[in-house]
């Protein structure tokens, strides 16, 4: 997503953050199917049409990439070279997922959800299957969606159609895409998206611990206007209205600062338009000739900030360093 659509509350279809481990998928809605099997009471079996049928509810959610800002490290570790621009807001509309294992009815003795997709492909010479997993008491929390439209529209194929998981509050790797099963388990599940990739690894044979919830940020529009290839901003001189948008997936967003050539400054803080989204901020900057430094930095209602220098992890995940942005102002 540039960084300029920071300006809409919710972020255009087109311009949603789009990431895809293999291809993408070729489905036939009208013959797909969703299997809710494994450790269950009843086999469950739903056309899109039936789930469609089925209470739905309407909510909007900020999803980001766990890989993004990614290329700040150093190194670089492999995967998508991600800058800010893996995060995006969409309103989604579909049944939540504990309507839908209502109808199977786990058993007690379940210890995972897994969440399999219709993408199959190979990452470090493992041919796999895309799947993810939730503990049950996750699985039944009223916002975990399944979700068949997309800022009222059906889903399109890059987004997961014909029906998606979405998971509010944490990275994207959870809201898994063209759903074909839900499976019931009664031990941990060791699929390679979650026992492998998706880990906080100070290096490669450290086992490390899982990615969930998303790190605070806040991220600025950028300023006046762009020079191709830098990027670098041109500002003119004067009052200076600097918005953007801070999220975080631990909790609500209570400040957001300003930073101007280091030195900080609190910003005004707009409405929040649901639990799961990003908030608006903006700071009026009187800005004088010459090069500055601009960035800005969420902090979270756990007290989480924004780190200034980000710590470095051999897969790139979790990075929310603090933004900054280089401007001249004539």
């Amino acid at each position: 997503m540039p960084l300029e659509a920071l300006r809409y509350d919710l972020t255009p279809t087109g311009l949603h953050y789009v990431l895809t481990h293999f291809d993408i998928p070729n489905i036939d809605p009208e013959r797909w199917r969703l299997q809710i099997r494994g450790s269950v009471l009843r086999r469950v079996e739903l056309s899109l049409n039936e789930i469609r049928l089925l209470p739905a509810v309407r909510m909007p959610v900020t999803l980001e990439c766990a890989g993004n800002g990614r290329s700040r490290l150093t190194p670089r570790p492999r995967s998508q070279p991600w800058i800010e621009e893996a995060c995006s807001t969409a309103v989604w509309t579909g049944v939540p997922l504990k309507t839908v294992l209502a109808q199977a009815g786990p058993h007690p003795e379940t210890v995972e959800v897994v969440f399999w997709g219709a993408d199959h492909g190979i990452q470090d010479g493992h041919a796999h299957t895309y799947g993810r997993s939730l503990d049950p008491e996750h699985a039944m929390r009223p916002e975990i969606l399944l979700a068949y439209e997309m800022n009222g529209r059906p889903l399109e194929p890059q987004h997961g159609a014909p029906l998606r998981l979405v998971v509010p509050g944490w990275y994207g790797m959870a809201s898994v895409k063209w759903l074909t099963s839900i499976e019931a388990i009664e031990e941990p599940f060791k699929g390679f998206q979650q026992s492998v990739a998706y880990r906080y690894q100070r290096e490669e044979n450290d086992p490390g611990s899982p990615v969930t919830a998303i790190r605070p940020r806040a991220l600025m529009v950028p300023p006046g206007i762009p020079e191709t290839f830098s990027r670098r901003r041109r500002v003119d001189s004067g009052r200076v209205s600097l918005t953007g948008r801070a999220w975080s997936g631990t909790g609500s967003i209570v400040r957001v600062e300003v930073g101007i050539d280091g030195v900080w400054h609190d910003a005004d803080l707009g409405e929040q338009m649901g639990e799961f989204t990003w908030r608006g901020w903006s700071f009026d900057w009187d800005a004088r000739t010459g090069d500055h430094v601009l960035s800005c930095r969420a902090t979270d209602a756990e007290g989480e900030v924004q780190p200034l220098e980000q710590p470095w992890n051999f897969q790139g995940m979790g990075n929310n360093t603090v933004q900054t942005v280089h401007v001249c102002v004539v």
